[in-house]
């Protein structure tokens, strides 16, 4: 597990804590979180470790993103904001508002999200977020599910103070294995989101370069890290360009 290299804090200032833990238990001695007596065994037992074991899993990935998200990031000031793009379950939105002490909004299509984070729902066009408000903007394997990437870059841009930071984590089908779990994830989602859009890292890069943004740094990540789903990986950290034309836009 990573290491934080940034203060952590001990409770989120900005959201109530869980009414149940991360792990799907309510803090309720001797009841469960689906409101069993823990202490009667039935049949639903076995099925009910399942899904608090899956669900630890889960948290615990998006707390080691979350951490490393705020190493990269290092913001030193509370007053800043970051948005993350496609939060999902929000837990990685949870983790980094306590990590980092500051604002973390997160936004998607759903109409709302598990973890107690500032939540917007996302019509996958226009953010629902005030211009120039975002010190950092963050798509955690998010980009390759967009049919509009110029529209939502563009957006990027639009709410993005000067010298804000981008974080991109993606899935990269360098080998003939990462294509093909490339694809099955593609069949899987295309009928929620339509079809998927994966690029090489330099065809990100060439992305990324056009439509505003400096590639400040890029690295590997292992594809073990998500064993149900054993693709190459990479993270980039971004900054937006201050270009004349790239002020005008925003």
């Amino acid at each position: 597990m990573l290491q934080p290299s940034v203060p952590i804090a001990q409770n989120s200032p900005h959201y109530p804590p869980y009414s149940t833990d991360f792990l799907g238990v309510s803090s309720e001695s001797g009841v469960n979180g689906i409101g069993v007596p823990a202490r009667d065994e039935d049949a639903n037992g076995v099925v009910r470790r399942w899904r608090r074991e899956r669900r630890r899993r889960k948290v615990g990935r998006a707390y080691d993103m979350a951490l490393e998200i705020a190493r990269s990031l290092r913001l030193a000031s509370p007053k800043l904001r970051v948005l993350d793009v496609g939060c999902g379950n929000g837990y990685i939105t949870h983790h980094l508002s306590a990590m980092l002490g500051t604002k973390v909004t997160g936004i998607d299509l759903e109409p709302e999200t598990e973890a107690p984070i500032e939540y917007r729902q996302f019509d996958g066009v226009r953010f629902p977020i005030e211009t120039q408000t975002q010190d950092a903007v963050l798509f955690c394997y998010v980009l390759h599910h967009a049919q509009d990437l110029a529209g939502l870059l563009s957006e990027v841009r639009r709410v993005s103070r000067r010298g804000a930071q981008v974080v991109v984590y993606e899935d990269i089908p360098s080998s003939w294995w990462d294509r093909f779990v490339c694809e099955i994830h593609n069949r899987t989602w295309e009928g929620r989101t339509g079809p998927c859009t994966f690029q090489t890292e330099e065809g990100w890069r060439r992305i990324f370069e056009s439509e505003g943004f400096e590639v400040v740094s890029t690295r590997h990540l292992s594809r073990w890290r998500n064993l149900a789903h054993p693709v190459s990986r990479r993270f980039f950290l971004m900054r937006l360009k201050q270009s004349p034309g790239t002020e005008r836009q925003q």
